[in-house]
């Protein structure tokens, strides 16, 4: 008898002890939170919003935010640390980063020591796919191999005779950004636009950014007056987005995208948009306004971009995502149909019509080694037109 009670009594304990703990991904968790980690403001600005954006919608009660130091080269241990620190919570049942710095890796790897119940969601990573695609359980990254087919089909659609690439050999030392360009030539070939490959200053030079930006503001006028207005016009560094704006509206020349794609990118500054402290963030309104400035200048059709930045959509995206499995709604840590369906909601929140939009998501897959990271997504979207 005695022993009959004792085995109902272990049992009735492995039972409430297993409804305890159940399932992290199970709908009955209530108690859910959601770690994210960006840049500061002072470097990633676009990013920390789109977390302050989740935090707003859903409390500080649900979702944590931590930023990686500027210096996260020179900080890996206060890397580490901030996701520890998310970690250490036991409600938080998922962590999304984004950027995902070098030492996100090692970040997981820490976290993974006492917590492999954690989903991990990175967005924009600096590291190799064969790695991080290990550590994390998804990745989201821009399809920049993509973009060298996408751009030049753009620029063709608003009129584009010759594509003029705007690099410098540090760049096209990178592999990524070489092997894109002998796509651009490939494809405008294709489309029977002619390719011009065009070296300008190396912003990091001895002329230094403003070098570089003077550089693009005088190159443009030249390049126009031999090859015409309808010269589409990309280069590969950042800082010459804005002056390559500004020249491409004054000369009546095309504009496809950025080098990274997104409203914010060199639009405002180009075109002297202040955004006010309460539009920060505010995506409808960056690009009503830029629509404005462009028609104002008689530019309307000439110049595009993607309709949202990626890595704000990777973080409120991203969230979702990682809310989604939590609630048991997902197949598993990896469900690329719900990918697709978070990212299309985000379209969904910030245009006026996304379904224009057509955004594609699928598994890296290196050519050379004939090997796919099924969980290394790789994101390529339509344009909108300014």
């Amino acid at each position: 008898m005695f022993r009959k009670c004792l085995v109902l009594i272990l049992t009735l304990i492995m039972l409430i002890s297993i409804t305890a703990c159940g399932d992290d991904s199970g709908k009955n968790n209530e108690k859910w939170k959601i770690g994210i980690m960006t840049g500061t403001v002072s470097q990633n600005e676009e990013e920390y919003r789109a977390a302050q954006e989740v935090q707003k919608i859903y409390g500080e009660d649900r979702i944590l935010i931590q930023t990686y130091p500027d210096q996260f080269t020179k900080e890996l241990e206060t890397v580490i640390a901030n996701v520890m620190t998310m970690a250490s919570d036991p409600d938080v049942k998922a962590i999304v980063i984004v950027q995902g710095i070098p030492g996100t890796s090692a970040a997981i790897d820490k976290v993974r020591e006492t917590r492999d119940d954690i989903l991990f969601v990175i967005g924009t990573s600096g590291e190799d796919p064969p790695m991080i695609s290990q550590k994390a359980d998804v990745v989201f990254q821009m399809d920049d191999l993509g973009m060298g087919y996408a751009v030049p089909e753009q620029a063709k659609k608003q009129g584009a005779e010759v594509f003029v690439h705007y690099s410098f050999p540090r760049h096209m030392a990178y592999a990524l950004l070489s092997a894109r360009r002998e796509i651009f030539r490939e494809k405008c070939e294709e489309l029977g636009m002619e390719f011009v490959d065009a070296t300008a200053p190396d912003p990091t030079g001895d002329s230094g950014i403003p070098g570089a930006q003077q550089f693009i503001l005088e190159d443009v006028p030249r390049k126009v007056s031999v090859y015409g207005k309808d010269t589409a016009f990309f280069a590969t560094n950042c800082s010459m987005q804005e002056p390559l704006i500004k020249a491409t509206i004054e000369e009546g020349a095309i504009y496809p995208q950025p080098c990274c794609p997104s409203p914010y990118h060199g639009f405002p500054g180009a075109l002297g948009i202040k955004i006010p402290d309460d539009k920060k963030g505010d995506i409808a309104y960056v690009v009503s306004e830029i629509k404005e400035k462009v028609a104002k200048e008689g530019a309307s059709g000439r110049l595009s971009t993607w309709p949202v930045p990626m890595n704000m959509m990777f973080v409120e995206a991203g969230v979702e995502y990682a809310k989604a499995y939590i609630e048991g709604e997902t197949d598993g840590r990896l469900d690329v149909e719900v990918v697709e369906e978070k990212f299309n909601k985000y379209l969904d929140k910030y245009l006026d019509d996304a379904s224009e939009i057509d955004m594609t998501v699928a598994p890296y897959i290196d050519e050379v080694n004939d090997k796919e990271y099924e969980n290394y997504l790789l994101v390529l979207s339509g344009f909108i037109d300014f």
